[in-house]
C-alpha cells in the first residue's frame, strides 16, 4: 500500500483505505499505459492526491491520481476547457484510474511562496482569462450552495456549534438571497488561492486544482479575499476584497456575501481552519454599512 504522510487523512475513511490499497496498482498500470518512468517522490502538497513528478519519452510531465470524490469528479474537464490558457494542460485522461496527465509546470513555484511579486496582481490577471462560457458536465453553483445549505445545521452542531447561530442563518439567508440572482454564469475555478497557482515557462504563472463549478463571477474572489497566504488580518482581507472587486468590476455586495457562505461552509468541514471563521467574522461586520 502506498501511504505518504500527505494522505494520512484519507485512512479514516473505508473510500480512503480502498483507494489507498489499490492505488500501487493503479500507479502501474497507468504509467505503463502512457509509458512514464515515475519519480519516486510524490509532491507532498496534495492531501487528497497522488501526484507523481514523471517522464513520458524524456518530456517532464506530471501524473496525478485523485482519490474519488465529488470536487475532483470534473477536474479534466475543466483543464480541457480551458486549454491551456492561465492554467496547466491536460495531456491526457483515464477516467477508470481517476488519473491526468499534466504539463509539468517549471520551475514550478507556488506563487504563496514567491518572492518580490504583487501576487494579487498576478491572481487579477489569471481570473478573467478563467471565466469561460461552458455548460454540461459541470455541476452549478446553485446546486452546489444549496448542498452546503442542506447540510448547515447538521455540520454546525458537528463542529462544536462554531459562532453564533445568527452566523449560521445569516449563511442560509445569504445563498436564498445570491443563487437564483446570478447574472452571466462562467466556469469558475472555485479554489484559486495563491498555493494554487504556479510558475511556468509556457505562462508565467498556471493555476491547478480547480474544483469548477459553473456560476457568477463574483463567486471565484472568495478562495482569494480569504487566503491567509497573501497576509491574515481584518485590513488585509478587505483589502483584497476591495481591490478585487474595483480592478475586475465585480459587485463588491455580492462577492462579500458568496466569500462569507463559502469559508463558513467550507470551515465546518475542516477543523484545522481557525483563520476561516476569522474572515466570516471580519466580513460580517461591514453588513449593515
Amino acid at each position: 500500500m502506498i501511504e505518504p504522510a500527505h494522505l494520512a487523512n484519507l485512512k479514516q475513511t473505508t473510500s480512503g483505505c480502498a483507494w489507498l490499497s489499490q492505488l500501487p496498482a493503479s500507479v502501474e498500470r497507468v504509467c505503463k499505459d502512457w509509458q512514464l518512468l515515475p519519480d519516486k517522490n510524490p509532491y507532498p502538497d496534495s492531501t487528497v492526491s497522488y501526484v507523481l513528478p514523471a517522464k513520458q519519452n524524456g518530456v517532464p510531465v506530471v501524473v496525478k491520481f485523485q482519490w474519488p470524490h465529488d470536487e475532483c469528479v470534473y477536474e479534466a474537464d475543466a483543464l480541457r476547457r480551458w486549454n491551456g490558457v492561465a492554467a496547466v494542460r491536460l495531456l491526457a485522461h483515464n477516467a477508470a484510474e481517476h488519473a491526468l496527465l499534466l504539463e509539468q509546470c517549471y520551475p514550478g513555484q507556488s506563487l504563496a511562496n514567491a518572492d518580490l511579486v504583487d501576487k494579487l496582481s498576478v491572481i487579477i490577471d489569471t481570473l478573467p482569462k478563467l471565466w469561460v462560457s461552458a455548460s454540461a458536465p459541470f455541476k452549478t453553483l446553485h446546486e452546489e450552495a444549496r448542498g452546503w445549505q442542506s447540510r448547515l445545521h447538521t455540520n454546525w452542531q458537528a463542529f462544536g456549534e462554531p459562532m453564533d447561530w445568527a452566523v449560521v442563518q445569516t449563511v442560509s439567508d445569504y445563498i436564498d438571497e445570491l443563487v437564483d440572482s446570478q447574472t452571466n454564469p462562467v466556469l469558475l475555478h472555485q479554489d484559486l488561492h495563491a498555493g494554487n497557482i504556479l510558475s511556468a515557462q509556457r505562462e508565467p504563472w498556471l493555476a491547478i486544482d480547480p474544483k469548477p463549478l459553473i456560476g457568477e463571477r463574483e463567486f471565484s474572489v472568495a478562495s482569494v479575499v480569504r487566503c491567509a497566504e497573501l497576509g491574515h488580518s481584518r485590513g488585509e482581507v478587505k483589502e483584497r476584497l476591495n481591490r478585487l472587486c474595483a480592478e475586475l468590476q465585480l459587485n463588491k455586495e455580492r462577492a462579500r456575501k458568496w466569500t462569507v457562505v463559502q469559508t463558513f461552509c467550507w470551515a465546518l468541514c475542516d477543523g484545522s481552519r481557525d483563520s476561516m471563521f476569522d474572515v466570516v467574522e471580519w466580513l460580517l461586520e461591514g453588513e449593515s454599512k
